[in-house]
């Protein structure tokens, strides 16, 4: 039987990335995973923006089955804890303290610059992005 506690707090390492989650070696040798809805507060399109393979996390268990299957989750980690993370410069610290307005700004700026790089793209392709006129006399 697992040595685990439910709703106790751990330090684990990052193990592997999948697109549902991230599975973390947990101090007892047991693997847990952290599902993508329990890596932050705000909604985590992709996991890689958040986590990497060999990061020392604090997790909260969640659930420890018969089956062997452990759940773990970073943002109900305690407050405190979540405070300590990102003031050890984690990649998530920016995502949590970004507001709405910061974030549409972020959003519109890297959506003009990917529009731009398009457009340069198909006029090289057009021959510069002149119109040439031909006359067929």
């Amino acid at each position: 039987m697992s040595s685990l506690q439910v709703g106790s707090i751990v330090e684990g390492v990052v193990t592997g990335i999948t697109n549902f989650g991230a599975f973390v070696l947990l101090p007892n040798g047991e693997t847990g995973l952290v599902h993508i809805s329990e890596v932050a507060d705000s909604y985590v399109k992709d996991i890689n923006e958040h986590l990497q393979k060999k990061d020392k996390i604090k997790v909260k268990i969640l659930s420890v089955n018969g089956d062997g299957k452990v759940g773990l989750s970073i943002r109900r980690a305690s407050p405190v804890e979540r405070k300590e993370y990102a003031r050890r410069g984690s990649r998530m610290s920016g995502s949590m303290r970004m507001s709405f307005e910061d974030k549409i700004s972020k959003f519109m700026k890297e959506s003009d610059e990917k529009q731009q790089d398009l457009r340069k793209n198909t006029d090289s392709k057009r021959g510069g992005g002149r119109s040439y006129r031909h006359s067929f006399d």
